[in-house]
């Protein structure tokens, strides 16, 4: 635990998958890549598709946490860490007692669920056009990693306020049952039923219906969005798989061994993930049951090790980088994403006559020492996880921790 009763672990966790996440979005040029730090494209995965799994997991595991502390403050004692970054719950709230308090909980639940939609749909927009970039309202992309953050928190809190452990497995597991048998029982128009490719398949085709218009321009197919609305449901089982590991952060033994459950209960669910693929691949973009399962395990597996390092073995040094992240993670992830923006939006015209932006500038730098290539590619892209850690930094050292 750190001094101030918060679980250190889980706050370097989350910040260990928030500066993942930058890494990965923010090479310095999209020519140049390793292969983990691509996406899958379609089928299979690779370190790049863990993160946002990881990061859901993490949701469900604060959500539980500080609805408990907020139920039983001596149930959750010491185990804090929630989306509320000074530990107060999800939505900041205090605790007391009676029916005002569960609807200034729902209220709150509301409150984020939107906060975190609105950002979503402000970096989504951000500069509005402002530096000759092409805006409009009628090809806004809606969905988006915020925006399923949101969706999946609002839906998730119900289950973990009030339900138990087991309940939220069962909930998860519903929903991949339901989610499978849409995928492979529902007939898309034109295409039929069962189809998992990147054209045809059923989620797809809600989206290119429903979202017509305001779906990733860069997805696989277009009108698909890994981000989408049907694929929204496994994404909550995500949550849901995180907020039901929480008891074991509760168990009366010593933590090297709440650290070993952990990682029996993530290798049990790569098990069951990889089992779950022989039927239905592995797949991000459609958030498939098996993919579910197999991250989930991983994300389970990935906090043993931090749980065991920090808690058990008491190694915290090398984790406090990691932790400034994660006591801002969602403000963190804003910065990066109007700061990349900025970068190849902000231009002027060279000697030459092109267009030149501070990233062709800043990854030439780099290029020119290093060579082009993926190394100088990596290189800018750590760089930039150096410059949003001087930013977390900043909010750390004046003790703003921003709820998001």
């Amino acid at each position: 635990m750190s001094g101030s009763g918060r679980l250190a672990s889980l706050d370097a966790f989350r910040g260990a998958t928030v500066a993942a996440m930058l890494l990965v979005n923010n090479p310095g040029s999209w020519s140049h890549v390793y292969p983990p730090l691509r996406h899958a494209p379609w089928h299979g995965w690779t370190f790049t598709d863990l993160i946002f799994p990881c990061f859901l997991w993490i949701v469900g595991l604060s959500m539980a946490l500080s609805f408990a502390r907020r139920a039983d403050p001596a149930d959750a004692a010491g185990v804090e860490g929630g989306l509320g970054s000074d530990g107060s719950g999800p939505g900041g709230v205090a605790r007391g007692g009676g029916s005002s308090r569960d609807l200034g909980v729902v209220r709150h639940i509301f409150t984020r669920s939107a906060i975190l939609f609105g950002l979503g749909l402000f970096l989504a927009a951000f500069p509005f056009g402002l530096l000759g970039d092409p805006f409009s309202l009628a090809t806004l992309r809606i969905p988006g990693v915020l925006q399923r953050i949101a969706v999946c928190f609002l839906i998730a809190s119900p289950f973990v306020l009030h339900g138990t452990w087991r309940g939220q497995v069962l909930a998860a597991l519903g929903l991949l049952v339901v989610y499978a048998a849409l995928l492979l029982a529902v007939p898309v128009p034109g295409y039929g039923a069962g189809v998992l490719e990147p054209v045809g398949n059923l989620p797809g085709w809600i989206d290119g219906r429903l979202l017509a218009g305001h779906t990733w321009s860069g997805a696989p197919a277009p009108g698909f969005d890994p981000e989408g609305i049907l694929s929204t449901l496994p994404a909550i089982a995500s949550t849901l798989l995180g907020a039901a590991a929480a008891p074991l952060l509760r168990l009366p033994v010593a933590p090297a061994r709440r650290a070993g459950a952990f990682v029996l209960l993530g290798a049990g669910l790569v098990a069951a993930g990889f089992v779950v693929g022989k039927a239905i691949p592995v797949n991000k973009n459609l958030w498939t049951p098996s993919f579910t399962l197999l991250m989930a395990g991983w994300s389970a597996l990935f906090y043993g090790v931090f749980h065991g390092l920090i808690e058990a073995a008491g190694w915290r040094r090398w984790s406090v980088p990691f932790t400034l992240y994660g006591r801002n993670a969602i403000a963190v992830y804003v910065f990066a994403g109007l700061l990349a923006r900025l970068l190849y939006l902000i231009h002027w015209t060279g000697p030459d006559g092109q267009k030149v932006t501070p990233k062709q500038v800043l990854a030439g730098g780099v290029s020119s020492l290093l060579g082009e290539g993926s190394l100088s590619s990596l290189v800018f892209a750590i760089g930039f996880v150096g410059v949003s850690f001087v930013f977390a930094w900043v909010l750390w050292r004046r003790r703003w921790f921003i709820k998001a």
